[in-house]
C-alpha cells in the first residue's frame, strides 16, 4: 500500500545533494551539530549530570600524583617513617576505588544521554524515509539507503557508546591536569605547553583532511554497495543477457576505489600518530628541564618535580585518546551528516483545506509520464473508472502498465496531466487524503517479522481479533493462518515461520480487506504464487476488491476475462478498452494476447 508520515519540518534546511549521483542528501557540518543540539536540548540535566560526576571523579584521582610525590620525599629521607608511607598507600587506595565509582556512574550517563539522542534521530530518520515519496526513495537507490541504515548508524552508535564517554572523560582529564600541574609551580604548566602547538598543528591538520575523506568514503561505499545489490540482484538477467565480465569490471571499479580511499584514511592516520609523538617528546623534555632546575635552586622538592613529571606522563592517555577518537569522530559525523541530512528532507505538505472527493471515481486526463527527461513511457493517457468499476490493465512487458498504476496511487507525480478521485486531483487531497483512498498491492508483498495478527494489524491498529478472522476468510486464508503453529500468533517474517508466496499474497489482501480504501490498485499481485493454487488467490483478489473501485494490472488474463472492463497499454499508449467478448471480438490486440495465452496454457 501507498505509505508516508507527515509533519512539519520545523529545522532550517541546510542540505546539499550529492552531485550528479541521484543520492539522498547530506547535511553540512553546521547543521549536523545544530540538529546534536536540538536533539539533545531536552536532556540538559542528564548531560549536566554525567560531566559534573566525570569532573569530580577526575579531580579526586588528580590527588593520585601528588600523593606519590609524597612516598618519593619519605622515601628521600624527609620526616615521617614508615607509617607515614602507609597512610599515603591507603589514601591512594581511597582515592582509586572513589574516582572509580564516580567515573563509572558519570561514564554511564554520558553513554545514556548518546543513546537517547542517537534513538531520537533514528525515529526521525525512519520518519522521514517513509514519508518521503517513493520516487525519491527509488531514484537514490537501495544501496545508499542500505548504507545510512546499517553502516552509517553503526558508526555513529559506536561512537555514542565508547568514543563520546572517553572522549569526555579525556577532555575533563586534561584540563584538570593542566590546573593541577599550575597548582604545583606555573614553570610547569608553561613547560607542559610546549607541546600544545605541536598537538593543535597536528589535530587542525588530520581536522582538514579527514573531514572530506570520511564524507567521500560514505559515499564511495554507497556507489559499492548499490552495485553488488543491483549486481547479485539480477545475477538470474545477468547471466541471461551474458553480461557477467561487465558487471565484474563494475564491481572491480567500485571496490578498487573503496580501496583506496581506504588506503588514504589508513596514511592520514600513520601521519597524525608520528606527530603526536613528537609533541610528546618536547613536553616531557621540557617537563623535565624545569623539574630539574627547580629542585637544584630549591624552589621544589623531589616529590614535587616528581609529581609534576607524573601529571604530565598522565596527560599522555587522555591526550592521544581525545585525538585518537577524533578519528571515530570523523568517521560518525560523516555518517550523522548523512542521517541528518535524511532527517532534514521535509515532508510533502497537507493542502491547508483537504478536498473531499466526490466518489469512488478515477478520471486519468492527458497523462504523460517520463522517468527520465526526453524519454516518455507514457503518452497522453486518459482513462476513466466509474465508482465500484474493475478495471483490467493488460499488455507486453514494458507498456507501462506498473508506471500508471503507480501514478493513480500517487506515488509517482505525472510529467503532464492529472488524476483525479472522485473529481478532486491527488495534489489537492493531500498526502494522507491519498493513503485512505488509495491501496496498492503489489507482488513484492513484505512480511514483517512478528506475529501474524500484528502483520495484518498494520493495516488497522485497532482491528479486534474477530475482524483479522473476517479480512483473513473473505480472501479464502483463515484456514490456513489458523493451522499455524500457534494460529495468529504465529511469529512470522525473519526468523519465524516461513510463508508460501500465495500465502504471502493471502496476507497482503486481507490487509487490503483490513485497511478498507474505496479504490484499490492490483499491480500483478498473483504473479508471486505460481502455477499451483493460482486460480484460488485470483478468486481472493476479486473478493478482497468487491465494492471498491479497482484497477488490476493483470499477469493472467484470466483477471481480465472476469473484470468489468479491459484495458490494453502498448507502448505507453491506450490502444483498446472494453469488455473481455468485445476485445475478442474485435480481433485486435487483446484477441492476440488472448489467443497466444490461451495456447501456451494447452
Amino acid at each position: 500500500m501507498t505509505s508516508s508520515l507527515t509533519s512539519p519540518v520545523e529545522e532550517t534546511q541546510e542540505v546539499r545533494e550529492t552531485a550528479g549521483t541521484g543520492l539522498l542528501p547530506v547535511a553540512s557540518s553546521a547543521r549536523t551539530r545544530a540538529a546534536v543540539r536540538e536533539l539533545a536540548r531536552p536532556y540538559r540535566l542528564l548531560a549536566l549530570g554525567g560531566f559534573g560526576t566525570l569532573v569530580v571523579a577526575t579531580a579526586i584521582g588528580l590527588l593520585t600524583q601528588p600523593l606519590l610525590g609524597r612516598i618519593v620525599d619519605l622515601a628521600a629521607g624527609r620526616p615521617g617513617g614508615v607509617d607515614s608511607i602507609t597512610v599515603v598507600v591507603l589514601l591512594l587506595v581511597a582515592v582509586a576505588v572513589v574516582q572509580g565509582v564516580l567515573t563509572g556512574i558519570g561514564v554511564s550517563r554520558i553513554a545514556r544521554l548518546g543513546e537517547t539522542v542517537l534513538a531520537r534521530l533514528r525515529e526521525r530518520f525512519v520518519e522521514r524515509v517513509l514519508g518521503l515519496p517513493l520516487e525519491r526513495v527509488e531514484r537514490a537507490g537501495s544501496g545508499d539507503l542500505t548504507v545510512r541504515v546499517t553502516g552509517d548508524v553503526s558508526l555513529v552508535a559506536d561512537a555514542v557508546r565508547s568514543a563520546l564517554p572517553e572522549l569526555a572523560r579525556s577532555v575533563v582529564a586534561i584540563v584538570l591536569t593542566l590546573g593541577a600541574l599550575a597548582v604545583l609551580d606555573w614553570r610547569f604548566l608553561v613547560a607542559a605547553l610546549l607541546a600544545v602547538p605541536v598537538q593543535a598543528y597536528t589535530a587542525r591538520w588530520y581536522l582538514r583532511g579527514a573531514v572530506p575523506l570520511y564524507a567521500e568514503q560514505r559515499v564511495v561505499t554507497g556507489k559499492l554497495q548499490q552495485q553488488l545489490l543491483a549486481t547479485i540482484g539480477g545475477a538470474t538477467t545477468v547471466r541471461a543477457l551474458r553480461l557477467e565480465q561487465d558487471h565484474t569490471a563494475r564491481v572491480t571499479r567500485r571496490s578498487r576505489a573503496a580501496v583506496d580511499i581506504t588506503m588514504r584514511g589508513v596514511r592520514l592516520v600513520l601521519s597524525f600518530y608520528c606527530r603526536l609523538h613528537v609533541g610528546e617528546f618536547i613536553g616531557l623534555a621540557a617537563v623535565l628541564g624545569v623539574g630539574y632546575w627547580l629542585v637544584r635552586d630549591g624552589s621544589a622538592s623531589l616529590g614535587t618535580a616528581t609529581a609534576a613529571a607524573l601529571y604530565f606522563h598522565s596527560l599522555f592517555g587522555p591526550i592521544n585518546a581525545a585525538l585518537v577518537l577524533l578519528d571515530d569522530a570523523q568517521k560518525a559525523t560523516a555518517g550523522l551528516s548523512r542521517l541528518v541530512g535524511v532527517a532534514d528532507l521535509p515532508l510533502p505538505e497537507e493542502p491547508a483545506r483537504p478536498a473531499a472527493p466526490q466518489d469512488a471515481s478515477v478520471t486519468v486526463t492527458g497523462l504523460v509520464h517520463a522517468y527520465q527527461d526526453g524519454h516518455r513511457v507514457l503518452h497522453g493517457i486518459d482513462l476513466t473508472l466509474a465508482p465500484g468499476e474493475r478495471v483490467a490493465l493488460v499488455g507486453a512487458s514494458g507498456a507501462g502498465k506498473t508506471t500508471l498504476a503507480k501514478l493513480v496511487a500517487g506515488i509517482h507525480r505525472p510529467t503532464e496531466g492529472t488524476v483525479r478521485l472522485g473529481g478532486v486531483d491527488l495534489a489537492a487531497l493531500g498526502p494522507a487524503a491519498v493513503r485512505r483512498s488509495i491501496a496498492l498491492v503489489t507482488q513484492e508483498t513484505h512480511v514483517f517479522a512478528g506475529p501474524l495478527a500484528e502483520d495484518l494489524r498494520l493495516a488497522k491498529p485497532d482491528a479486534t481479533d474477530a475482524e483479522l478472522r473476517a479480512a483473513l476468510a473473505r480472501v479464502d486464508a483463515l484456514t490456513w493462518a489458523e493451522a499455524l503453529p500457534d494460529g495468529l500468533g504465529t511469529v512470522v517474517g525473519d526468523g519465524g515461520h516461513r510463508l508460501t508466496s500465495a500465502q504471502t499474497q493471502s496476507l497482503a489482501l486481507a490487509r487490503l480487506v483490513l485497511a478498507d480504501p474505496p479504490v484499490a490498485l492490483l499491480d500483478e499481485a498473483t504473479a508471486e504464487a505460481g502455477s499451483t493454487g493460482a486460480r484460488a488467490l485470483e478468486k481472493a483478489a476479486a473478493r478482497a476488491v468487491e465494492g471498491r473501485t479497482a484497477l488490476i494490472v493483470a499477469h493472467r488474463l484470466t483477471q481480465a476475462a472476469t473484470a468489468d472492463r479491459v484495458v490494453v497499454l502498448d507502448a505507453g499508449r491506450v490502444v483498446e478498452s472494453g469488455t473481455h467478448d468485445e476485445l475478442r471480438a474485435a480481433g485486435g490486440r487483446y484477441a492476440a494476447l488472448w489467443e497466444a495465452w490461451a495456447g501456451m496454457r494447452g
